[in-house]
């Protein structure tokens, strides 16, 4: 199995309802750094697994929506509890929908398994992975 992995990061604020959350119930910010790694079986014909420089620009979009904003009033997240699995979930669908699409190549769709990894410290990150099925 092949795998590129493109990073960059945002920084939001959000609160997180329900006593399991603790003191996180109020409003915080945090700062992920954000991993997004495409796998596949075989390289493309052109010897790659994905453009690194789409795949970076991709993520960098699908970021933009959420950098600096507070998430408990983003319009596309209202009612959601915004937990970092949640995020990771929220940001592999766009970039799912991005491979589907051909905003990461003509030859992405083969891409089998997108891992979107939220790095919320050193000592603790959540992520996503799924097969794209494109």
């Amino acid at each position: 199995m092949y795998a590129v992995e493109v990073r960059d990061h945002i920084m939001i604020a959000h609160s997180l309802k329900g006593d399991v959350f603790g003191p996180a119930q109020r409003l915080h910010g945090a700062t992920y750094v954000v991993d997004v790694a495409f796998f596949r079986e075989e390289l493309d014909p052109d010897r790659i697994v994905v453009d690194i420089g789409r795949a970076t620009d991709t993520l960098k979009q699908v970021l933009q929506a959420l950098n600096y904003a507070n998430l408990d009033e983003h319009p596309a997240l209202a009612g959601q509890l915004t937990t970092t699995e949640f995020l990771a979930r929220y940001i592999f669908d766009r970039m799912a929908e991005a491979i589907r699409s051909g905003e990461l190549g003509p030859h992405a769709g083969g891409i089998d398994r997108v891992r979107v990894t939220l790095n919320e410290s050193h000592i603790a990150r959540a992520w996503y992975e799924a097969a794209i099925g494109a």
